[in-house]
């Protein structure tokens, strides 16, 4: 059944976010696969029992590991490929180049992390931030059997990173931000830790404008990625306000009706 988010504390909401997805994380360790994972996330508690958001099929096909290249999930390891609960694939549209910083905001199993690795090369670093301890050692694990040596996989929230100013070329999310009971904490601290010039690339889901916060509620729960989503409009008023420029959100596919996967850019100017 659907927790009703508008009746818990923003500590009661994160919560219950840090146990969904560390029990995602022990279920990839026990050996489910990532289509499974995907659907107990996100039509158990998305859409639960009245089948609210319709189309299951398409609920389902709108987040996972699907969303990447075949290529890119040969490149890696099976556990981080099975731990995808994301809504796009963010290491395709942020045009990482060689020796850039990278860091991914909830990084889950690793897989944004461990891509952006061998997109910027031996010269280039990729950090992940999650606060979820059963996430962060199933990503360490992967790092190591992917082999990659320039990552580092770090305990925090994307409200508070544990990275100092200006630390980053760029940053990325794959249907992470949409979690956060405080959207312009967030925003704030990607601003922060950028390096003037840097940019961000997100995947997160994102309302159309005329859709109410009620609407939003009414179409999925917040631990599935529906709830919390930010319109267009206000997402890119956050991104202004924060003191970002050239910002852009792209539509990519719907999951669930007026609520979409996007690709959301921005820079962080250099004046």
């Amino acid at each position: 059944m659907t927790t009703d988010s508008s009746a818990q504390t923003p500590d009661q909401v994160r919560e219950e976010v840090r146990s969904r997805y560390a029990e995602a994380a022990t279920s990839v360790a026990r050996g489910t696969g990532n289509a499974e994972l995907n659907s107990a996330l996100q039509l158990d508690d998305s859409c639960g029992p009245s089948s609210c958001c319709g189309d299951d099929v398409a609920v389902v096909e709108a987040f996972g590991a699907a969303l990447y290249s075949g290529d890119d999930q040969q490149a890696l390891p099976a556990e981080a490929v099975a731990a995808s609960l994301g809504c796009g694939n963010p290491t395709a549209v942020a045009d990482l180049r060689p020796g850039e910083r990278v860091l991914d905001l909830g990084s889950g199993g690793g897989i944004d992390v461990l891509l952006s690795a061998r997109r910027v090369g031996e010269t280039g670093f990729a950090y992940g931030v999650d606060m979820t301890e059963e996430m962060l050692d199933l990503a360490r694990a992967n790092a190591t059997k992917a082999g990659a040596t320039n990552v580092e996989f770090l305990k925090g929230t994307i409200e508070d990173l544990p990275l100092p100013d200006a630390a980053v070329d760029v940053v990325i999310s794959n249907c992470v931000i949409n979690l956060s009971t405080d959207k312009s904490k967030v925003i704030a601290e990607m601003y922060r830790v950028l390096t003037p010039g840097g940019r961000i690339g997100i995947s997160d889901v994102v309302a159309e404008d005329h859709l109410t916060v009620q609407d939003r509620a009414d179409r999925g729960s917040y631990v599935g990625c529906i709830a919390g989503a930010l319109s267009r409009s206000e997402y890119l008023d956050g991104l202004a306000a924060a003191g970002f420029s050239e910002a852009a959100i792209e539509f990519t596919h719907e999951a669930v009706p007026g609520m979409h996967g996007a690709i959301i850019r921005a820079t962080k100017p250099t004046a």
